[in-house]
């Protein structure tokens, strides 16, 4: 791994997930590899995804103590975007030429302005170029 990534929001979902071992076992490797690297990015919006899903739908809701060390000790630790008028007129640009939803559309326009080369998620098309990144799913490598 040479070049920036953005992390999308199942990829910490997955790091909790002990049904899916293998899942996982990849997402808990790029989160090691983010945080030692200083090359992994997130946006405000994967924090926010992720902690809906932690506190909501985690079999065991993520208490509220926790999610403050998780976010000090893992996203704070990562470079994260912050929205602004340009990047949302570019998620709104990027919707209406892939046809992807607004909210995924956001995930693309994040990784974008950060410079990225790969947005690693499982909810988009593997492989496809948007601009100039390239969207990968690391569970099926």
């Amino acid at each position: 791994m040479k070049g920036r990534f953005f992390l999308d929001t199942n990829i910490f979902v997955y790091s909790f997930d002990k049904t899916a071992r293998d899942k996982q076992q990849k997402s808990q490797e790029l989160i090691k590899l983010s945080l030692k690297t200083g090359l992994g990015y997130v946006s405000f919006q994967v924090i926010q995804e992720f902690f809906n899903v932690a506190s909501r739908k985690f079999e065991v809701p993520m208490p509220l103590l926790n999610s403050k060390e998780y976010l000090d000790k893992v996203f704070m630790q990562l470079e994260v975007v912050y929205p602004d008028s340009d990047f949302m007129k570019t998620g709104l640009d990027i919707a209406s030429t892939t046809g992807y939803p607004f909210y995924d559309s956001l995930i693309i326009s994040a990784a974008l302005k950060a410079g990225c080369d790969i947005l690693y998620t499982e909810d988009l098309q593997d492989g496809q170029q948007v601009r100039s990144l390239t969207i990968s799913n690391p569970f099926i490598r």
